[in-house]
């Protein structure tokens, strides 16, 4: 009779722990995050580099003019901040960037060229909001190196914000944003022959 007590106590310990951990495994799912991770990496010559990103989608929502306002700096994605690495020194757009992390922003303009800004202080773009708006003159004094690029707009519309990093010639990098009816593509120059030859100056 005691045996049969024992077993009955263990079963339904048994069955109360497995209610339990399902409850808690229920209660411990998420959604699915509406703007994705996403992450790029490609080497290039003796570079590596990398973005790190959120990918938000179209959603059947005007996106640049609406969503994202033209002639203010935006972060370039969603929830944390579109970051770029860098494991040696580069040169875009003839500017020179040191090895390390850097924050994307783009200010998007309804006419001529787009901005692209490398902050060299890996700020979130909530760091220049004042009254509600970006405060794109203290944003600028952050930037390691700012660039002119001019997007493409396309018939079709692509839903998932992206970048991609082409190694082109294992020499210069080509980096490209597409999202919406927008793209773009801008140039890393990994400075293979500038490295190249610092290393023969030191060993020779």
């Amino acid at each position: 009779m005691k045996n049969l007590k024992f077993k009955y106590t263990v079963l339904s310990l048994s069955i109360l722990l497995a209610f339990t951990i399902v409850f808690q495994s229920q209660a411990q799912m998420q959604e699915p995050a509406p703007s994705p991770a996403s992450f790029v990496s490609q080497n290039v010559g003796f570079t590596k580099i990398s973005i790190d990103y959120s990918s938000p989608g179209v959603k059947g929502r005007t996106i640049f003019g609406d969503l994202v306002p033209y002639g203010s700096p935006w972060r370039a994605g969603a929830n944390a901040p579109t970051t770029i690495e860098f494991s040696t020194v580069v040169n875009i757009g003839g500017q020179t960037l040191n090895a390390g992390k850097y924050s994307i922003f783009i200010t998007p303009n309804q006419s001529g060229n787009w901005t692209i800004h490398f902050n060299n202080k890996g700020n979130a773009i909530y760091a220049y909001m004042q009254e509600g708006k970006v405060n794109a003159a203290a944003l600028a004094k952050d930037d390691a190196v700012s660039l002119s690029v001019s997007p493409v707009k396309s018939m079709e519309s692509k839903e998932r914000l992206s970048y991609s990093i082409s190694a082109e010639d294992n020499k210069v990098a080509r980096v490209t944003f597409e999202w919406e009816k927008f793209k773009f593509s801008f140039e890393i120059d990994t400075q293979i022959d500038q490295k190249l030859k610092d290393f023969n100056t030191v060993f020779n």
